[in-house]
């Protein structure tokens, strides 16, 4: 790209008729370089001053504007200075996170990323700093624990200290996380993990009578791992508590010393115990969905042929970012590909860290760092890329699976063009309640209301005026086949294709979100 088609991002495309475009066509001038030169052709004198600004040197500059014209003495900031300047000047939330996209985290250059001073890391047992000991695995950090070379006061004296550390160590292996480090920021953690290191906390806490529910702890879980975080499970009952998981694991529902099943289906078919009891007589239950995949009537088929792709492969040569060891792979295109292997083996290393990135960069332009790598093949053979993950899939409170799947914009056009809303001049727009007109203003078209408690949880109420519809009452008064947008709305998937069966642009979105297994989620 060239300056003109916005090589700078933050600066857009330039020049424009704004400040920093007549300061950058006085650069142009003072440096002799050409708007339509692409970025990679330009002088590397010109990058450096473009990125990092012209310092202490000054000279001419003309400026237009429609208010005044003329000519001044000064420098230019930089693309990189500027950035930096108005990041730790604004208070603006929307505007720093709109700068911290062209940044990346890095540790610092003082501390090694440790957080602490020299000072403090000066200090060492068996060579080891507290920062090193920190960024070991915990299996590694038990193993040195237990090999200290102490004399016979030391040991007294810290005989109690490291009788807690060994013990608090334990109880993380035991739940699957010897891999971790305990300097590993929060915020990388998987919910998985997260939710074990909560238990492990439990365990050391030593609490009695207490019930404790967990959420599909094995979710991600290798079926080694799954063994330990049942032990842990076992141990946490044993002392005396409640344990209370929802899981759809059969290892775990098998090790329960009581289950609940819940169905028989799911949405309107739901809502039954269709079994209450020892794991045992449940595959005896007839009408459970859970009990014939246990005993074998029911299971997912094992395909008898599989697929040899279209002879493409996406390949990246040195991996070596975490605890990758420098590996070369190779991904067949055209096929489904499963990436397996114990916790901590480097899975979510190699697809997420690496793979994802360097993709995202290349196909999607977007400001992504992969892990360390040599190089990589194959990306001309995709389009884009797309990652799923289980991020909320809306910004706001009136997102639904309707607007995300993009299915309510057919909804919305639909409507437009009934008799009645061409006779009031409606247009698709006037079914939005993201759009004033249409929607409900007391509640802004979300169907409730935030309540701000001061120093308690803001509390959510239905809106009194639409009694959570979201929309005004003409809007409501344009219905197709009897219902308005907002009945259409709150129907479950399965019933919205029987009532949309013969509009083809809506019932394929709806055919997409059915065959997912979400026939009983509401639009």
């Amino acid at each position: 790209k060239s300056l003109i088609q916005g090589a700078i991002v933050p600066l857009g495309e330039q020049p424009r008729g704004n400040w920093y475009g007549s300061i950058l066509k006085s650069l142009s001038k003072y440096y002799d370089f050409n708007f339509s030169t692409p970025w990679v052709k330009l002088e590397h004198k010109v990058k450096q001053v473009l990125l990092n600004g012209t310092g202490k040197e000054k000279f001419k500059m003309e400026y237009t504007s429609n208010r005044w014209e003329g000519t001044y003495s000064g420098g230019w900031e930089g693309a990189i200075p500027n950035l930096m300047r108005r990041y730790k000047q604004t208070k603006s939330q929307g505007i720093r996170q709109w700068i911290e996209q062209f940044m990346s985290m890095r540790p610092c250059s003082s501390c090694g990323g440790t957080r602490l001073r020299k000072e403090t890391l000066s200090v060492s047992i068996n060579g080891k700093n507290i920062g090193e000991v920190s960024s070991m695995p915990i299996l590694t950090l038990s193993n040195f624990f237990n090999n200290l070379i102490l004399t016979e006061m030391q040991k007294s004296i810290a005989e109690q200290i490291l009788k807690e550390v060994q013990q608090r160590l334990s109880f993380l292996v035991n739940v699957g996380l010897s891999y971790l480090t305990l300097d590993r920021s929060a915020t990388t953690l998987s919910g998985g993990e997260a939710q074990r290191i909560r238990l492990a906390t439990q365990i050391g806490s030593q609490l009695m009578g207490v019930l404790y529910i967990l959420d599909e702890p094995s979710i991600g879980l290798h079926p080694r791992d799954n063994n330990k975080l049942l032990k842990t499970l076992k141990a946490l009952r044993d002392i005396g508590n409640s344990i209370l998981v929802v899981e759809h694991d059969q290892e775990t529902i098998e090790a329960a010393d009581y289950v609940l099943d819940i169905g028989p289906g799911a949405g309107k078919y739901g809502g039954e115990i269709t079994f209450s009891g020892k794991p045992k007589d449940l595959q005896k239950t007839e009408n459970s969905l859970t009990a014939q995949y246990l005993t074998g009537k029911r299971k997912i088929k094992i395909p008898l042929k599989r697929r040899v792709g279209n002879k493409k492969a996406l390949t990246i040569q040195g991996a070596r970012g975490n605890n990758l060891k420098n590996i070369d792979v190779k991904f067949p295109l055209g096929t489904l590909i499963s990436v397996t292997g114990v916790s901590g083996s480097g899975k979510s290393s190699l697809v997420n860290s690496t793979l994802y990135p360097l993709l995202a960069k290349e196909l999607n332009r977007s400001r992504a760092y992969p892990l360390r790598y040599d190089s990589f093949e194959g990306s001309q053979f995709l389009d884009k890329i797309v990652d799923i993950d289980q991020k909320p899939i809306g910004r706001t409170p009136r997102s639904n699976p309707a607007t995300y799947t993009g299915l309510f914009t057919f909804i919305r056009d639909l409507f437009s063009k009934l008799p009645e809303a061409k006779i009031r001049g409606y247009k698709p727009g006037r079914f939005s309640f993201n759009v004033k007109g249409g929607r409900c203003e007391s509640c802004e078209g979300d169907g409730i209301i935030k309540i701000e408690m001061n120093f308690l949880p803001d509390v959510y109420v239905t809106c009194e005026i639409c009694l959570g519809k979201r929309y005004n009452r003409e809007t409501l008064e344009i219905k197709y086949k009897g219902k308005s947008i907002a009945e259409i709305l709150d129907m479950p998937v399965s019933e919205a294709l029987i009532f949309f069966e013969s509009i083809p642009s809506i019932r394929k979105k709806l055919e997409t979100l059915n065959d997912v297994g979400l026939s009983y989620i509401h639009l």
